[in-house]
């Protein structure tokens, strides 16, 4: 809470005004607007992703999962039962951060392979509920969903995602879940509960990704359990690998490249995955880190820029 701060969100809301502007007078058609409802659905996925594998150093590959229970318990909420859309969110939200509990406490003690293939499992194991829950509609999906997301909606709903996910990150509770992806020996050698830390991260990464599942159910009118299949998840994974694990502005700047990359391509739909993989081919072998590593851009802002010897200098 210093003066850059107050700086990027008064340059945040002066792009929210004027992009409100722009769809108030009809300029944007509903291409551009879905453009970028997709956008700010994928930074939210990205960034929270990005809290369990970039910062705290777990391999995790199921957050298609905690993204698909946003969604249906957000759609249950406002389509079945009747209640507001806010009060919607709010569930879905806290659902998916309750299933980030319970699937961190008995899994989290895993590390490396062991846990991206128990997280993937739970990932599976929504879908199948999903799948053959009636009362959601079945592999048929929930249709019918009104339309209440905005782009007021996803603006601020990006704005808390990455406001929240850098604070926690600069906060002690960052450290201790850097210190853990960096050496998690060490780490519970000093002191530091590993498996708290871990479980925090989860719970607060599936809060986010249920935040951007609500978002999407909501726009896009309906949702189906193969919207949120293993390939979801991969591809939130490769939107923080491209950017640069442990860089949220990384995980930003990649996700909406790829997600521009993907869109514009649409047209040329048997070259499309072709052009798209050769591009993520290309970044590992030349940017094995990502477009931007573990680079914290905000040092750049700082009074006396980088140190020499490659550090940074730190404002009191």
């Amino acid at each position: 809470m210093n003066k850059r701060f107050f700086i990027g969100i008064a340059i945040s809301l002066v792009f929210y005004g004027v992009v409100q502007a722009l769809i108030s007078g009809e300029i944007l058609n509903d291409f551009y607007i879905d453009t970028l409802v997709m956008l700010g659905v994928n930074i939210i996925l990205a960034v929270s992703l990005n809290l369990i594998n970039g910062f705290t150093g777990q391999f995790s590959i199921g957050h298609a999962g905690f993204m698909s229970i946003g969604a249906y318990v957000s759609a249950i909420m406002t389509t079945n039962l009747g209640y507001s859309f806010p009060l919607g969110l709010l569930c879905g939200c806290l659902a998916a951060a309750v299933a980030g509990l319970i699937i961190g406490f008995p899994t989290l003690r895993l590390k490396g392979d062991y846990l991206a293939i128990a997280t993937l499992g739970f990932g599976e194991i929504i879908r199948i509920v999903w799948l053959n829950n009636d009362y959601v509609g079945g592999a048929a999906g929930l249709n019918g969903i009104e339309r209440v997301t905005n782009w007021s909606w996803i603006f601020f709903g990006v704005l808390v995602a990455v406001v929240v996910i850098q604070n926690i990150v600069k906060s002690t509770h960052g450290r201790a879940m850097i210190s853990v992806r960096e050496n998690e020996i060490a780490a519970e050698a000093m002191g530091i509960n590993v498996t708290k830390y871990k479980v925090i991260a989860f719970v607060v990464g599936a809060f986010f990704a249920g935040m951007a599942g609500a978002f999407s159910a909501h726009y896009f009118y309906g949702i189906a359990p193969t919207s949120y299949n293993f390939m979801k998840s991969f591809e939130i994974l490769v939107f923080v690998v491209l950017g640069g694990l442990g860089s949220t502005a990384g995980t930003i700047i990649g996700t909406i490249l790829l997600t521009l990359l993907f869109t514009y391509l649409q047209d040329i739909p048997e070259w499309r995955m072709v052009i798209y993989s050769m591009i993520l081919i290309l970044t590992m072998i030349f940017r094995p880190k990502g477009l931007l590593g573990n680079v914290d851009v905000t040092k750049f802002f700082k009074k006396g820029g980088a140190s020499k010897n490659g550090g940074t200098t730190t404002t009191p």
